[in-house]
């Protein structure tokens, strides 16, 4: 099975930094673009930025400036660097990968299982 594990959330200042990591382990022959979404108490998860095997990059416009987001293909890993923290950013963030197994035909998207940024004062 693949997993993705998340670290770097917690509690920061409006005005602050945090970096979130994003690790996949398992059977994984290559992984396509990645990506890091979030979702606030009563809204919908959105895209916050995806990232190619390339490394090309997306950003919503509410992070555009503030936000970077990188990948260490070595690793499995993909980064987010989010910088200029506002409170309306707290949510849980989750990271997302498309996968290809060893041997599968196509590509699978698979999940992390979230961390909580938390903007306040």
């Amino acid at each position: 099975q693949v997993y993705l594990v998340e670290s770097g959330g917690g509690l920061v200042q409006p005005g602050g930094s945090l970096r979130l990591s994003c690790a996949a382990s398992g059977p994984i022959a290559t992984i396509n673009d990645m990506g890091w979404y979030r979702q606030a108490p009563g809204k919908q998860r959105e895209s916050v930025a995806r990232i190619t095997r390339g490394s090309i990059a997306n950003y919503a416009d509410s992070v555009t400036g503030r936000f970077t987001i990188s990948r260490d293909n070595a690793k499995n890993t993909v980064y987010l660097q989010m910088n200029s923290l506002k409170p309306e950013d707290t949510a849980v963030y989750y990271c997302s990968a498309e996968v290809r197994r060893p041997l599968a035909a196509r590509s699978y998207t698979y999940w992390g299982q979230g961390t909580q940024v938390t903007v306040s004062s």
